[in-house]
């Protein structure tokens, strides 16, 4: 038996004090193996073939961790990311404490509810218009300036991105069908802000705290920059060189600002220094954290321990 297919095994009752909420068969086997060293009992719960019944007041652990990846669409188109909403609801409503929740899946599924956010808490992002038909894009980007780029609302792993450095490449790809779609039927129109060295910078928290900060460099065209090693390791994907960073002060407080406002217990804020003006700009929140590839090399240590005491710190507080 595999080892995603072991932790995968259906329970019929609760047996464990956590339960995790899972999609990707490999993603999550660090955390699992961080688990097992520390001897924390818990249940992996594949997203993939779930059912629930909505009259039933059961839940699986007093304590669940979603860990729901917005790419799921990519792999399979009968995802589950609309159902993980309203299974993650349902088991709050009936008592279990639950991190990275409902809500938190709600904004991790919307790019437009996440730059709302980041305007009422102050914080600079690209400029940005919102629409809901193909027909509506021309008008949204004769509001902005080329080049930009059109969003789907939910992606990952950098799917739904394209940029178009002029108005007629625009114009030519919503006549004929090619600009990017949403499966929420939601798209955003972008200010195209170039990175300034090349490099992004993505900021993990947990707890509403700094963890770490690593650079990760950006071709300007490449927008799938996940640095989690089960990303790395894809066949033909191109190479993506990543180093740890320690952030300006400002900026770590402003990252910490997000993920409190966002009630994230563990994810990431993504921020890029605008070549045109020096401005520090935030443009992705991410409620699932991977964490970076090869943790040793990179940072020295491995975050994954870090979550596992932070998990262990919540078990103890949900079964009070």
């Amino acid at each position: 038996m595999g080892v995603a297919a072991r932790y995968a095994m259906p329970r019929a009752v609760m047996t464990a004090n956590l339960a995790l909420l899972y999609e990707h068969p490999t993603w999550s086997l660090p955390l699992f193996a961080a688990l097992e060293r520390r001897g924390l009992r818990f249940d992996a719960i594949q997203l993939r073939d779930h059912r629930f019944d909505p009259a039933s007041a059961a839940v699986p652990a007093p304590l669940v961790l979603s860990r729901v990846p917005m790419s799921g669409f990519l792999r399979d188109p009968e995802h589950g990311i609309f159902y993980a909403g309203a299974l993650l609801a349902h088991w709050e409503a009936n008592g279990a404490r639950v991190l990275n929740g409902a809500g938190v899946l709600a904004l991790d599924a919307s790019k437009a509810r996440q730059l709302a956010l980041l305007s009422r808490l102050g914080l600079a992002a690209p400029a940005t218009r919102v629409v809901h038909r193909a027909q509506d894009v021309l008008a949204a980007a004769d509001e902005l300036r080329f080049p930009l780029l059109v969003k789907a609302n939910i992606g990952g792993a950098g799917a739904g991105i394209a940029r178009y450095d002029h108005r007629d490449a625009l114009a030519a790809a919503v006549a004929d069908g090619s600009i990017p779609r949403s499966i929420d039927g939601v798209l955003l129109v972008q200010d195209y802000a170039p990175a300034r060295g090349g490099t992004i910078t993505r900021i993990e928290t947990l707890g509403g705290r700094f963890l770490y900060a690593i650079e990760v460099e950006s071709s300007g065209d490449n927008f799938d920059l996940c640095p989690a090693d089960a990303c790395v390791a894809q066949p033909g994907r191109a190479a993506v060189a990543m180093r740890a960073t320690t952030p300006a002060s400002g900026l770590i407080d402003a990252a910490e600002r997000i993920v409190q406002a966002a009630g994230i217990d563990v994810g990431g804020v993504e921020l890029l220094i605008d070549d045109r003006d020096g401005a520090a700009r935030f443009y992705d929140i991410n409620a699932l954290s991977n964490f970076v590839a090869n943790p040793f090399d990179v940072l020295g240590w491995d975050p994954h321990e870090r979550l596992v005491d932070h998990l262990t710190a919540a078990i103890a507080e949900a079964r009070r």
